[in-house]
């Protein structure tokens, strides 16, 4: 069970970009594994919503929306992992973010 320090910085972590940054300085000093999980969760999802704007304006809005409505879905579920103290959150791309963004560490 994680405690009550490390559940508050993953969820301000997800508290949109800015959220993210703070979570970030926050776990600095003590690097608590379980939120520079989810500060990598949260990264990666930012960058899909990015994603998504731009193929909303530039490409298929529909295409955007859909993939808006993913990320969000994603960010949802993560959160929801977070309060039932659950480490593993989106399938496959979890893991895929806990090893692209090794700068996060």
């Amino acid at each position: 069970m994680k405690n009550k320090q490390e559940k508050t910085y993953a969820l301000i972590a997800y508290l949109t970009f800015i959220g993210l940054v703070v979570a970030y300085f926050l776990n600095k000093d003590k690097k608590y594994t379980f939120v520079t999980y989810h500060i990598k969760n949260m990264f990666g999802l930012v960058i899909i919503l990015f994603i998504s704007q731009l193929l909303q304006t530039l490409s298929d809005p529909r295409l955007g929306e859909v993939i808006w409505l993913l990320a969000f879905t994603l960010w949802s579920f993560s959160i929801a992992t977070i309060i039932f103290n659950m480490k593993k959150t989106i399938p496959w791309l979890s893991d895929k973010f806990q090893q692209w963004f090794t700068f996060l560490d």
